[in-house]
């Protein structure tokens, strides 16, 4: 048995084992549960690598700004007066108070309530009341925190605390071409995430959340209900007999890929589960800006792909996942918005608010299993989560990436290799 007791005093802490709690059929309960593990994770994963923040639409002006976390760590995503985009700590750097107490607006400046020092919406400082305290000097080397880089991806905000590293580009690797199939729905080539966040709060371990978002094996159980109310035809196409894949995407990315079923069906707006008589002005647009390739865009649709760690794009939702500790995390999600598309995004609202609004069913539904899941891992007997669904029939597909078949665990075997890596690297 794999123990996670205190060490003697006076001997050194050993970290865990990841070799031995990550195997290629299964991984370890503790993962889930110890605080000495979720602590690891916050140095190598979320400090250290490239994490989704937010979207270049909340800050489209001058002096926006909003609130947003990577992982524990309060950030205020600001847009300065020349236009670049800041992720800074809100965290004054004279006694260490909140700066920004609001969760979005427009200012030139942040003010401390503490003691009234003043920063600009790039961190630097403006100034502080009574000089003569620091011998009349108008100025200190003071600064709020920065994330040292910023970079952005059709819109999408990430940051890394780590000063070099892989490029966001290097990091997103081949899931940057899903965020292209996301943008390329709008008829000006432009994703808006405008429509307001949803904060949904969950007693379970954030791995569990991105492991299952790629889980094609539950859907029939866990959304049964919702699929026969609404008669989706979605719940279909994760069975044995479906032609769709799970796709390994390296990095620790993976994807459901329904499109070979879709263009088994050839019917443009499938996807969205409607028709194009229901959507004619977007449909239309689409043809008048993409010409022929239109048809294979509006048959295809949207991807469902989660970027390591945090980034769930679900066909018409986007989801942010926030660690909190190592048994609690919350899932922020919002309503793709399609620039140019505004037949389309209303009804993208209308159907997030019923699939993961405050009385919506999907989440519902994935939230109890993950609180489940959560409970059940602190059991003392089996001590391991099986991850060999699929494993002797992967194949690898004409871009050499590793799929499964639509039911498969490819994309959680992915996640963990990935994961695996960075909780064993030394540097």
């Amino acid at each position: 048995m794999v123990t996670t007791t205190e060490p003697e005093a006076g001997v050194a802490p050993t970290r865990p084992d990841y070799g031995h709690l990550i195997q290629p059929d299964r991984v370890h309960g503790s993962l889930y549960t110890d605080p000495r593990i979720f602590a690891e994770e916050l140095e190598r994963i979320w400090y250290r690598t490239w994490v989704f923040v937010g979207h270049e639409s909340e800050v489209p002006q001058p002096g926006d700004y909003v609130r947003k976390n990577i992982g524990p760590q309060d950030i205020v995503m600001t847009r300065d007066r020349s236009g670049e985009v800041n992720l800074l700590l809100n965290r004054c750097a004279h006694r260490a108070n909140l700066v920004c107490e609001s969760a979005k607006g427009n200012s030139n400046s942040f003010r401390c309530p503490y003691h009234g020092w003043t920063y600009s919406t790039d961190g630097k400082l403006l100034g502080y009341p009574y000089n003569k305290g620091y011998g009349g000097k108008n100025k200190l080397d003071l600064a709020m925190g920065r994330v040292p880089r910023v970079a952005s991806y059709q819109g999408f905000i990430f940051g890394s605390f780590a000063s070099d590293g892989p490029s966001l580009i290097e990091h997103l690797g081949e899931a940057a071409t899903e965020i292209d199939r996301l943008a390329r729905l709008s008829p000006e080539g432009k994703v808006d995430l405008t429509a307001g966040w949803l904060q949904h709060r969950t007693r379970a371990n954030w791995k569990l959340l991105a492991e299952n978002e790629t889980d094609g094996y539950h859907p029939q159980f866990v959304h049964g209900s919702i699929f026969s109310v609404t008669g989706s035809p979605i719940g279909a196409l994760y069975s044995d007999n479906s032609t769709a894949v799970t796709r390994n995407l390296g990095n620790g990315h993976s994807e459901n890929d329904l499109r070979p079923e879709f263009r088994g069906f050839a019917e443009p707006m499938r996807w969205f589960g409607t028709t194009e008589s229901r959507v004619p002005d977007y449909v239309a647009k689409m043809r008048e800006v993409h010409g022929e390739a239109a048809e294979q865009i509006l048959i295809e649709g949207a991807p469902h792909v989660m970027i390591f760690p945090n980034l769930f794009i679900a066909e018409i939702q986007v989801f942010n996942i926030q660690p909190v500790a190592h048994n609690e995390c919350i899932q922020f999600s919002t309503a793709v918005q399609l620039r140019g598309a505004p037949e389309l995004n209303r009804r993208m609202v209308s159907q997030s608010i019923g699939s993961v609004g405050p009385a919506g069913m999907l989440l519902a539904d994935d939230t109890e299993m993950y609180e489940r899941n959560q409970v059940g891992v602190q059991m003392l007997r089996p001590e391991w989560l099986d991850l060999r669904r699929g494993l002797d029939r992967e194949r690898t597909d004409e871009r050499g990436l590793t799929i499964g078949s639509a039911t498969d665990e490819t994309g959680m075997r992915g996640f963990w290799a990935h994961y695996k890596k960075l909780m064993e690297d030394d540097k």
